[in-house]
């Protein structure tokens, strides 16, 4: 009698993408957290992402690519992730300016980022959008209903109170683990409401 192999561990497999949006600290904290979780993660980054990186938090372009598996140049088309044969099980985008969006919203894919989004959603693979900007316009409000009837997820990273953060660095926890959750990764640990 011999016995049974054991089940082959899963490595959920994430795309990051960061823009110029401000809000770094979601994508640099979820790349973060995904590495602990063991997920292997692909990034992509544009300039003014980087840029503002620096800005918020004071990071370079190598600071950011050192915490991901894998980082893309934007203009890298031929890369794994511009194809949907390559296995990737979801996408986010954090923060999302109001011109990726729009890009994703028309089906631009006029760089890595934008493709990536495309074949995520070609694929029918889960795709979040964390939106920064305040107040919408007519043309953002539009360009997250087309993104949203094509399957994405518009997540704006807003924080919640009813957990009475302390910092934050809390509501930035929280809200990245609200977003790995809805990634489908395990092991995410969203504070969930339980009635007053």
């Amino acid at each position: 009698m011999t016995l049974a192999e054991p089940a082959a561990t899963v490595v959920p497999r994430i795309v990051v993408g960061i823009t110029g949006a401000s809000g770094a600290i979601y994508g640099v904290r979820l790349l973060q957290r995904l590495r602990t979780l063991g997920a292997r993660t692909h990034l992509v980054v544009t300039s003014a992402g980087v840029l503002n990186a620096h800005h918020e938090l004071d990071l370079d372009r190598n600071a950011l690519e050192a915490l991901a598996d894998e980082a893309h140049p934007l203009g890298d088309i031929g890369a794994c992730i511009a194809s949907g044969s390559h296995p990737v099980d979801a996408m986010v985008i954090a923060p999302c300016s109001m011109r990726t969006l729009a890009s994703v919203a028309h089906g631009f894919g006029d760089n890595l980022l934008t493709r990536a989004a495309d074949v995520t959603l070609k694929e029918r693979r889960r795709l979040l959008l964390m939106v920064r900007e305040t107040p919408f316009n007519l043309a953002h409000l539009r360009n997250m209903t087309a993104v949203t009837e094509m399957g994405a997820i518009v997540f704006p990273p807003l924080p919640a109170f009813y957990h009475r953060p302390q910092s934050i660095a809390e509501m930035v926890d929280d809200t990245v683990e609200r977003v790995i959750a809805l990634l489908g990764v395990g092991n995410a640990t969203p504070r969930n409401w339980n009635g007053l």
